[in-house]
């Protein structure tokens, strides 16, 4: 537990790697916003997960989902989704964003960046 009484605990899964700057950052933002997302809107007590697969030749699979309260009920008007659509759209690749299905609790960000393609 930190000094705030919250329990510190790493979550993350990786498998393989990226080899373009652009497509790594791309993952990276996408992830940190999610979890900016999920400081901000789920709630006290809530617990995330990430997952990351990389495939050989360059596909990338991203998801994080946490426990909360299943996000803001009205937009905000920030820029977080749809930030992480426009990177995500650079690579050609989808994001998904949304409540997890029920019986789940909390919400999920799904990222897919399709196979590198030679420059």
């Amino acid at each position: 537990r930190d000094g705030d009484g919250h329990e510190d605990r790493d979550d993350v899964l990786v498998r393989g790697s990226l080899r373009v700057a652009g497509r790594q950052l791309t993952v990276y933002r996408v992830i940190q916003e999610a979890l900016t997302n999920t400081l901000k809107h789920a709630g006290p007590d809530t617990t995330a997960h990430i997952e990351l697969s990389y495939e050989k030749k360059g596909a990338v699979t991203a998801t994080v989902t946490d426990t909360g309260n299943g996000g803001p009920s009205q937009p905000t008007g920030g820029r977080g989704l749809p930030g992480m659509r426009e990177r995500t759209a650079l690579y050609g690749g989808t994001l998904e964003a949304g409540p997890r299905p029920h019986p789940e609790q909390g919400w999920r960000v799904h990222l897919h960046l399709p196979e590198e393609t030679p420059q």
